[in-house]
């Protein structure tokens, strides 16, 4: 689950992590009491979405200006102004897609005396099966930009779970980056904390860009963003509170309520599988055979007739689905649902895209007899690459 920049800010403030003092508004005279309530004469008018990129973004509107999605302004009116432009408006940023996401809040802060710009994340690192720190001298780049290019640039220290991190750990980062005198221990306090929030929050990944170093050697997270597991967020209510669905695909909300893993992604051939590594094997299948899979749509274990039923509209819910496959290895599930589900699915939506079941396991032949006799042109396939053989074939055919 992702949050806003100044919801991360807020918990990592709670952490003592210093951040810079800000107030969050939803419309430009909101943005002005904010303002008023804060430090200036320069203030920084941030807009609030779930992408990364919004200082180089641009807006589709022109009435929205052509500064970016984050503005260094001079004064209180210029923040009403930049506000009011910001609100309402689509920003478009290299992570929104060519669709860009509307901004609905904005987040007003003081301004910051910025001597230098570095990098700094907490993640884990499926590598070596521990929570890592990444570092970098060069703050305010795309660190994936960085790693492309310069990546001798990029520092990782990697955290024993058993001892924890240690001043060590802290001051190895800290000489990484060129920091020298106060500024060290500034530093190695101010990750200390950042891992202490990192491991209470069950966060997945915390990425401060920039960290700043200040004209007077302050360590200050000027920028922010924070995801969290969201198979631990039944821990953390006060933190799934937080979750703002409009920044959230709504396919994807509607999967959830039903227990579907269901990820959008920008291909023709919808899938519908049981296991998630089923279902990646899919995917890549159909990759392979020349076709792009348009989601993940793990259906479980366990479904029920309805559930599958959901799903199947899920998948059609996609304007860019040309063809359907169905890939179900019945274990606990059994193919006989799943074919009840697909044929009831099928005919409550009007199926007219290609589809092509491959049916394995419990009941498989009950399942098989269920789709042949229900009149639907559903196309049956023998084994997984027959699945995606045909499923390829059938959405060129008509195209």
């Amino acid at each position: 689950m992702n949050i806003h920049e100044y919801q991360a800010k807020e918990i990592l403030r709670k952490y003592g992590v210093t951040v810079p003092n800000g107030k969050v508004a939803y419309t430009a005279q909101e943005a002005i009491e904010a303002a008023q309530a804060l430090a200036g004469p320069v203030y920084v008018v941030k807009s609030q979405i779930h992408a990364g990129g919004r200082g180089k973004g641009t807006f589709m509107q022109a009435s929205a200006g052509d500064k970016g999605g984050v503005r260094v302004v001079k004064g209180i009116d210029d923040v009403g102004t930049n506000a009011g432009q910001m609100l309402g408006a689509t920003l478009v940023t290299h992570q929104t897609g060519p669709d860009g996401k509307e901004v609905k809040r904005v987040y007003i802060e003081e301004g910051c005396d910025i001597a230098r710009e570095l990098y700094l994340s907490i993640l884990v690192d499926r590598a070596c099966s521990r929570i890592i720190f990444m570092a970098s001298t060069e703050g305010g780049m795309d660190i994936e930009e960085v790693a492309a290019h310069t990546p001798e640039k990029i520092i990782t220290v990697d955290i024993d779970p058993a001892s924890g991190f240690s001043g060590f750990h802290g001051r190895k980062l800290a000489f990484a980056l060129g920091l020298e005198g106060k500024q060290v221990s500034k530093a190695v306090q101010f990750m200390t904390a950042m891992y202490k929030c990192f491991l209470e929050t069950d966060a997945a990944m915390v990425e401060i860009n920039p960290l700043v170093v200040t004209g007077e050697g302050d360590i200050i997270a000027l920028d922010c963003k924070m995801n969290f597991d969201d198979n631990a967020l039944f821990r953390h209510p006060e933190i799934e509170e937080l979750r703002d669905e409009d920044e959230e695909n709504p396919a994807e909300l509607e999967a959830a309520k039903h227990s579907l893993n269901y990820i959008k992604l920008d291909g023709k051939i919808g899938c519908m599988v049981n296991g998630a590594g089923l279902a990646m094997a899919t995917m890549d299948i159909i990759k392979l055979y020349g076709g792009e899979p348009a989601n993940f749509l793990d259906v479980g274990g366990g479904a029920t007739k309805e559930r599958v039923t959901t799903a199947f509209k899920l998948i059609l819910s996609d304007p860019n689905v040309e063809g359907i496959l169905v890939n179900i290895f019945g274990g606990i599930m059994r193919c006989d649902v799943i074919a009840e589900g697909v044929i009831a699915a099928a005919r409550e939506v009007s199926l007219n895209v290609p589809l092509v079941v491959r049916l394995e396991g419990t009941n498989v032949d009950l399942g098989k007899k269920i789709l042949s006799e229900s009149g639907l042109p559903i196309v049956s396939a023998d084994n997984l690459a027959d699945a995606a053989e045909k499923v390829v074939k059938a959405v060129k055919e008509a195209a």
